[in-house]
């Protein structure tokens, strides 16, 4: 027997209907006859309204607007895609960063311009040959130094990277000591370097000590990284800094890095780029015999697993 809200009212109609019966003293046959008339009848009347339910919500689906009614269908689709890119778009460029080419391009590359129009001094090297051999310049050993870190902390603020006395030094900024970095391949324009202080979302830092621009040594500038999706490099974007590093393990031998300090414009060619441990700190030493610079970030970009390093030769032009 169909359920219906006109179920009650049935049962309670059949237990009238026996009592009269037995009060009467009907024979069996009329009363189930009587019983067949009333289930006929009830069942009639719940068809009719099963049908006007149905019918009313038929009407109901065909008054809402078919885009709405498609919308609706394909929403939890759209949300699940859009979950999946998601965190495709977070994961993709660590996967991409170790899958793609970058082994070939982490070895030391050639120079590549010719040797005569390199810019070295006949200094005393504080390195090893074998270390002059790595790409790094100068190579200081001393577990004295200063130790990056590899925490979950504000990378943003230089002084996390760094541990002990060096990182309270970092704090001392020299505000005059300042000069401007221009990547064209990258298309970072005007992007000012502070020697000293600790705010990457401000500019980016050179490391205290190391050297100034066109003198002998390394500039090791450091420089904030995120997803390369966040990457804008804009002078009106306001946070140009909290992501104009992103690329800089892109960069390819032969591509230019223009560096321009109290009028004076100094051109550097990139050379070569490497991956370091955070606590791999000789990237800061100085090699006296050549004037190179230094870029520093973290990669891949947007995780702070490793440190990549550009170091690009001066040239005469």
């Amino acid at each position: 027997m169909p359920k219906s809200k006109s179920s009650h009212q049935q049962r309670q109609e059949l237990v009238r209907l026996y009592r009269q019966a037995l009060i009467e003293g009907l024979p069996l046959d009329k009363i189930e006859q009587k019983v067949d008339t009333l289930v006929d009848r009830y069942t009639v009347a719940d068809q009719k309204e099963t049908s006007e339910v149905q019918y009313k919500s038929k009407h109901f689906r065909q008054a809402i607007p078919r885009a709405l009614r498609i919308g609706a269908a394909i929403l939890p689709t759209l949300l699940l895609l859009l979950g999946i890119g998601l965190v495709g778009s977070a994961t993709f460029p660590i996967v991409a960063y170790y899958v793609g080419d970058f082994s070939a391009n982490a070895v030391e590359l050639k120079a590549p311009v010719p040797q005569e129009q390199l810019l070295d001094m006949g200094s005393i090297s504080l390195a090893s040959a074998d270390d002059e051999n790595m790409g790094y310049g100068t190579v200081v050993t001393d577990e004295s130094g200063p130790v990056m870190l590899n925490t979950a902390l504000d990378y943003t603020d230089l002084s996390n990277w760094f541990a002990g006395n060096e990182a309270a030094g970092l704090t001392e900024k020299k505000e005059s000591i300042s000069y401007r970095v221009e990547i064209p391949e990258l298309k970072i324009n005007s992007a000012e370097v502070l020697v000293g202080g600790t705010d990457l979302n401000r500019s980016l830092i050179q490391y205290p000590g190391t050297a100034l621009p066109g003198q002998p040594g390394s500039p090791v500038i450091f420089g904030h990284s995120v997803l390369r999706q966040f990457y804008n490099p804009s002078l009106e974007n306001p946070r140009r800094y909290n992501s104009i590093f992103s690329y800089i393990m892109t960069l390819e031998k032969g591509d230019k890095i223009y560096v321009t300090q109290d009028n004076v414009r100094y051109t550097y060619v990139v050379v070569s780029k490497t991956e370091v441990k955070p606590t791999d700190t000789y990237i800061l030493s100085q090699n006296y015999d050549v004037r190179q610079i230094k870029l520093v970030t973290c990669v891949p970009e947007g995780t702070y697993l490793r440190r990549g390093v550009v170091t690009a030769q001066l040239v005469r032009e």
